[in-house]
């Protein structure tokens, strides 16, 4: 069975002549007595898909009697710490985590939120809220929609509703028909029918929506972008705009929230650490490529020098090259 979190643009794929048992050993051995060998740990944990990762982990438990993951958090601390757990839990379970953090404590991490509702397909979304459940025992909707509200609420609702067509092939005659609908509930009208945009923008494929954006630009002269930015404010207008980013270049949307969380004030690790490892199987190697496009500059080097010690060689690592 092929995992919905596996694609072909990855910088990780799965090790040749791949040996679980082996690497455990070797975890094991790096992690025991006075002080940790982090460059093995690296290494193994690096060079490995997180479907091997995951049979480390068993063979890890079957000889030590503890979970690799726990391990982990014993040996090593900080931001290092974090990315090495990442990579050893299963994506949608890490999604999970990453949806509960955001939603845990005073105030809701909404760009959290936002990036994963909007990038996610409908299979990874009806994965990760199954994960959700089985951890926290709450519906993940329902956190997501006790912390949010008025349209922004009504927008992850939707999105969260996993109904997202994932079929890649789009057609002209819809996307002319949705272009007219989405101009008459915005620019043509006083006020805007966010109920026709959220439907459209939920439930369309990422194919039918990038057709749909070029028709509603030659209908009204505008960019998608310029329109949600215009008819919508606040955390539903960024919302709506990283569902039309996705839809229209995914990897190009990462590539900006990791410069912003490099280059912001302060580096946010987390995002960076979230994007590189849930998209590191993915479609890395396309962000790299925007990144360097957008920015002039390699993603490698941007992390480079912005971060440092192990957590920058596993980054680094993760990247998998410099461009």
């Amino acid at each position: 069975m092929t995992s919905t979190w596996v694609g072909s643009r990855g910088t990780i794929q799965d090790s040749a002549g791949f040996n679980a048992s082996k690497d455990a050993e070797a975890l094991k051995k790096a992690m025991e007595g006075l002080g940790t060998d982090e460059t093995t740990v690296i290494e193994i944990l690096t060079g490995r898909s997180n479907a091997q990762r995951q049979l480390i982990a068993a063979e890890y438990k079957s000889y030590t009697g503890k979970e690799l993951k726990d391990a982990l958090k014993e040996e090593t601390s900080g931001d290092f710490g974090h990315v090495l757990c990442a990579l050893v839990t299963p994506p949608a379970e890490f999604d999970a985590e990453e949806v509960n953090r955001a939603v845990r404590g005073i105030g809701t991490n909404e760009m959290t939120l936002i990036e994963i509702a909007a990038s996610r397909t409908s299979k990874q979304i009806r994965e990760t809220a199954q994960v959700y459940y089985t951890i926290y025992r709450k519906i993940l909707s329902e956190d997501v929609g006790w912390d949010t509200s008025g349209d922004t609420k009504r927008t992850f609702l939707a999105l969260l509703d996993a109904k997202r067509d994932e079929n890649p092939q789009a057609h002209e005659e819809v996307a002319k028909r949705d272009a007219q609908l989405l101009y008459s509930a915005g620019e043509k009208r006083w006020g805007t029918d966010e109920t026709k945009f959220i439907e459209i923008l939920s439930t369309s494929s990422f194919a039918q929506l990038k057709l749909t954006f070029q028709e509603y630009q030659k209908l009204s002269g505008h960019r998608m972008e310029d329109t949600v930015l215009n008819e919508t404010s606040g955390d539903f207008a960024q919302l709506l705009l990283a569902v039309v980013k996705c839809a229209n270049n995914a990897p190009a949307f990462f590539a900006e929230k990791l410069n912003k969380a490099i280059k912001g004030p302060g580096t946010d690790e987390i995002t960076v650490t979230r994007i590189l490892v849930s998209r590191s199987e993915i479609d890395l190697l396309d962000i790299r490529h925007e990144y360097k496009n957008l920015f002039g500059e390699s993603l490698y080097s941007a992390i480079s020098s912005d971060s440092s010690g192990d957590y920058r060689r596993t980054l680094l690592k993760i990247i998998g090259g410099d461009d």
